[in-house]
Formats: C-alpha cells, structure tokens, sequence
C-alpha cells in the first residue's frame, strides 16, 4: 500500500464507519416497527433494504462489489447454504443474494445484543443462536432450527469453519453442525449450495488500520448438491460434507489464481 492508498483509505475508513452504525442504528428502527405492524413478512422486506444499503455503504471506501446476483434454486425444498468465514460482511453479501429464499443464520450467542439491527434480526428473524460452550442446549437449538427450515422451504446459512478466517485462507470444516442439520431433515433432504466468498478478511480491523481503498470483492455461487440424489447414489451425508469443503477450496483457489 503507497502513500496516496494509505491516506485514501485514513480518510474513508471514519466515513465507512459512521454510514455502516447509522445505517444499522436507522434499520434497526425500521426493524422493530415492520415487525409490530406487518410481522414477519414486514420485517423481512426491512431487513433486506438493510442489507442493500449495508453493501452500497461499501462504497465509501471504494469497494467493487461482488456479483449478487440470484441463483436459480428450488422454493419448494430447504436448503442449506454451506460458506467459508471471512468477515460480518459475509453476512449481508449471503442475505442480498439468497433474498428469495429466507436465509437464516447459525451464529453464536455472543451476538444475541450488543449490535444494533443485527442482533435484533438474529433474535426475531428466524436465525439460531448456539452458545458454543454448552452442548445439549446447541444441539437443541440446531435441531429446532433445522426443522423450522425443513417445514418453510427456507434456506439455512452455516459457515463450518467455526470462526473468520483472518488472512482468507479455509480453515478446517467442522461437520458437527451440518451433521445435525442433515439428519434433522431426513424427511425432506436440503439442497447443499456451496458458496465461495473472498477479499471479505480484508475488513477486518484486529489492530489500528484503516480498511484498504479499493477493496475488489468476490462471491460465487457454486453447483448445487442435491441431497436427496447424493444418498440415493449410495453416498453419505460425511461424504457430502466433504464434497462441500472441497469444491469451496477449490473454488477459491481458481479464484485467487
């Protein structure tokens, strides 16, 4: 980073800042009055104009959004949407582009209160919150979540990796998560979307340093697995997940190549 990136990116790192809290501040408002009034339907038209201008506040800090366009995918199955872990800007990248489909969220209880909008949406928007050092309550909670999936025809987000990866590169999947999920829809197996996210790390600020200028942000949507299909052929659910880290590695590898 030259000189000129470096003051660049001084100056539009506190304007990306004060647009990203006043856009989650005024939304988390809007939140909680489309929810009283209109209820779920209400609150999800809101949280979707949230995450539109969560993205375009991107482009303080002269970010190249990534291609969000809407795949073609089936509304009258779940689905399970399986991402590498880069940043919280995942999250609103992966809502805009599966809008369609209700993508719901696995996060951690941490997340419950303490940020506006987003903790509101977690709470109430049909996402789960699994507190990650007490077993039988998250396996309780990913049961239930992966029934409310299964039963809606709504899309459920996972990132496996378990945490953000702080330089981009794929940690290790945990199957644990997915595993559960597979087996609480045995009745109506999902549809296993891969998704390849990259240059997401590079907002995350873990020491004094403004967010890079220029930032080229990259999502895609991968061939979908249908589950149902998968084990009919003899294979398994491991396997499957398996599968899955595969084509997200490799998807990201052709991608920085």
């Amino acid at each position: 980073m030259n000189i000129f990136h470096k003051l660049i990116s001084w100056i539009t790192t506190p304007i990306f800042i004060v647009v990203f809290y006043l856009t989650l501040c005024v939304f988390h408002v809007l939140q909680v009055i489309s929810l009283n009034l209109w209820g779920y339907k209400g609150h999800k038209k809101s949280v979707d104009y949230m995450v539109f201008w969560l993205m375009q506040g991107l482009r303080t800090v002269g970010a190249r959004l990534p291609n969000m366009k809407q795949p073609s995918l089936p509304t009258d199955r779940p689905i399970i949407i399986v991402s590498n872990h880069q940043s919280i800007y995942d999250v609103p990248a992966i809502l805009w582009t599966f809008r369609k489909y209700h993508p719901k969220f696995v996060s951690k209880k941490e997340l419950e209160y303490g940020t506006p909008a987003i903790s509101y949406n977690l709470r109430h928007g049909g996402s789960v919150l699994i507190d990650r050092k007490d077993r039988k309550q998250a396996l309780t909670a990913m049961t239930q979540f992966s029934k409310y999936i299964e039963e809606n025809n709504y899309a459920g987000c996972i990132f496996p990796e378990g945490t953000r990866s702080r330089d981009g590169n794929i940690l290790d999947f945990k199957p644990a998560g997915m595993l559960m999920m597979f087996k609480s829809m045995a009745k109506n197996p999902p549809i296993v979307v891969p998704v390849v996210i990259d240059n997401f790390w590079k907002m995350q600020r873990y020491s004094f340093k403004p967010i890079p200028f220029g930032i080229n942000f990259f999502l895609k949507v991968l061939e979908p697995i249908d589950m149902k299909v998968w084990l009919e052929e003899g294979n398994s659910s491991t396997s499957l997940i398996a599968e899955t880290e595969k084509r997200i590695k490799e998807g990201l590898e052709k991608h920085r190549k």
